[in-house]
This record gives structure tokens, sequence and C-alpha cells, in this order.
């Protein structure tokens, strides 16, 4: 039986070919539980031509890095990736296993728990180690986002849970690190899958999705109507950057459900966020609170959203908006692919 039981597991992504960056945000929450139970912080990679794709894991805080590369894993099927982890898991038994609120993780982790006979805490804006029984404290909110709830998993293993994705800066990397790659091969039985990839869709939107994006121009309800989206999107796009939504404006379909930030959309730490006629519930504040620098334009000074702002304008959005985009005519956020 190899000797890693106790292991901490984050669950690497691969998207269009490279490891993506949520899996290094993974890394940052391990570390800190890994130091913390004086054991080994591991990251499990499933995909095809990933083998030689390692090294950034590595550098970003892995200390094992496990490969499953199999051109059946070309594509995601929760199928098959469920019963490759399975194995996993049951051959190396991780102390803990975390994986991020993304498609994949949201997919995959349910259906893996049950599998395991484990329990699995969804969304957690936060991890610990308790001191004294050294479980994994998972910190989530509940009842609407009003209170915030500790969870343990006292008798199974692993502990399960997924973090929403941004919720923590990846470490530095270090290009100095050294770990293990163990490739493994998968089993012909838990490669099989039932679904047959037809093809991607990106949704067509302004910039990087707002979970990539340094700069997010976000509209809520005090936007007035749909139309007048379309100044932040000319605003975002002259800034380099992307739109985001309330809740309120998203339930309007004035924006996308993937545009929503707060507990029951995405979080976001964008180096700016322009918050335009979005009050601050406490939902939506969870979920850009940890923005660089906070820009909010409220008509009401007393909006919850101007104790977080670092830079608040009292006035209509509508109007102000306008005047943000003409002083930047040319486009004024990216040179080179860099914001500036």
């Amino acid at each position: 039986m190899p000797n890693s039981r106790g292991d901490v597991w984050t669950l690497a992504e691969v998207r269009d070919g490279a490891i993506h960056s949520v899996s290094w945000e993974l890394l940052a929450w391990g570390r800190k539980l890994a130091d913390k139970l004086g054991s080994r912080l591991a990251s499990v990679v499933l995909g095809s031509g990933v083998a030689d794709k390692t090294d950034s894991l590595i550098h970003h805080g892995a200390d094992v890095v496990y490969v499953v590369d199999e051109p059946e894993l070309a594509t995601y099927r929760p199928d098959a990736y469920n019963a490759v982890l399975v194995s996993l898991v049951k051959e190396y038994k991780p102390e803990i296993f975390i994986a991020s609120a993304t498609t994949t993780g949201r997919t995959v982790m349910p259906v893996l728990y049950v599998d395991l006979e484990t329990g699995l805490t969804a969304d957690c804006t936060g991890l610990d180690i308790d001191p004294e029984t050294k479980l994994l404290l998972q910190t989530r909110p509940a009842i609407g986002g009003n209170v915030m709830a500790d969870i343990r998993t006292p008798n199974t293993r692993p502990q399960m849970c997924t973090v929403r994705p941004r919720s923590k800066r990846p470490l530095a990397p270090d290009a100095n690190r050294r770990g293990e790659v163990i490739v493994k091969r998968g089993a012909a039985a838990d490669l099989a899958s039932i679904y047959q990839f037809l093809s991607f869709d990106r949704e067509k939107a302004v910039g990087l999705p707002i979970q990539d994006a340094e700069i997010i121009v976000a509209g809520g309800k005090g936007m007035k109507n749909p139309k007048n989206f379309a100044l932040l999107e000319e605003l975002a796009r002259r800034l380099g950057g992307s739109v985001g939504a309330s809740r309120q404006a998203v339930d309007l379909s004035w924006a996308p459900y993937s545009a929503q930030v707060g507990l029951s959309g995405k979080s976001v730490t964008p180096k700016i966020y322009i918050a335009c006629g979005i009050s601050g519930a406490v939902q939506h504040l969870a979920g850009m609170s940890a923005a660089d620098t906070v820009i909010a334009i409220n008509t009401d000074p007393d909006a919850p959203i101007f104790r977080v702002a670092d830079i608040g304008i009292i006035g209509n959005a509508m109007e102000i908006v306008p005047k943000l985009i003409d002083m930047c005519p040319g486009g004024c956020g990216r040179k080179g692919g860099e914001a500036r």
C-alpha cells in the first residue's frame, strides 16, 4: 500500500491544453492545511497530453503530482473522471480532497463522495484545521448567506469540499521547488464513458470570464433597464475588462448568470471593481470585497456598497458612466495584453 495516508489533495484543472490558474489557487488553500497537519500536498491531474505540464503545480506548492494521461480524458466526461478518481483515492487514501467550485468540481465531486461513502461541503469560503481534533474546518454561507456555518467530517475519509474560484490568490511560484511526479494508467473500465463529446461553444461576452478578469464593471438594479447595460459593456471594453452583475440584475434577465457576482454567483478578486447602481447586499459584498480597489457609483449615500468602496461617487450611473467612457476614448485599459 503506498505510504500517502494523511496527504492533502487538490484537483487540478486543464483547459485548452494547459493547467488552469484555479489549480494554483487550490494549492494555496492546500498548502496551509498540509503544513498544519505536517503532511504532503498533492495535486491530481487528469487529461490527455498533460504529463509534461506538471512543473507549474510543483512551483506553486505541490509536493506530489499524480497524473493520469489518457486519450479518453481529453475532454471532461464526469463518469470517466469519477471512476479514475475513485481508483486513485482508494489506492492512496488522502486525508483531505479539495476541488474548485467550477463546472468540473461541482459535477464530479458530488458523484465522487457518494461512491466513496464520505461527506462533501460545497462552495466553501474558508478552510482551516482544528488544532485539537486535526479535523478539516469547512466554512460556508448558510441561510441565504446570513450566517456562516463551520462543518466537520469526523467519521469518514477523505474529508471533501469545493471552494469558490478566485477566493484565494495563488502562492508566488518558486521555480526552484522540486517535487515527485507519479504517472498512473487509467483502467479500461474506468475510462469508458456513456457520454459523447460533440462541441464546445464559448459564451459571447465582453472580456474574460469575470473570475479571470482584472477589471470588472458591474451593474445592478440601479441601471434601470437592460439597455443601459450597453454602457457598462462599452466602459468594460475600453478598460480592457469584463462585465459583472448583481443577482437582481441577473434575475431580471439584464445579464447572464455567468456574470453574477456574489454568494449565489461567482467570487471575484479583480484589481479594479466598478459597481454601478449596486446597493451592496451582504451576499454581493461577499463575492467582490476582496477586490484591490472598489469604485462605487450610487444615488443613495447610505448604500452599503460605500462601506467597502475605496472611491465612492454619489450620483446617477447613467450620467457618470458615459463621462468615464469619454475619459478613455481610445481604450485605456490594456496594452500588450496586460492591464496598465
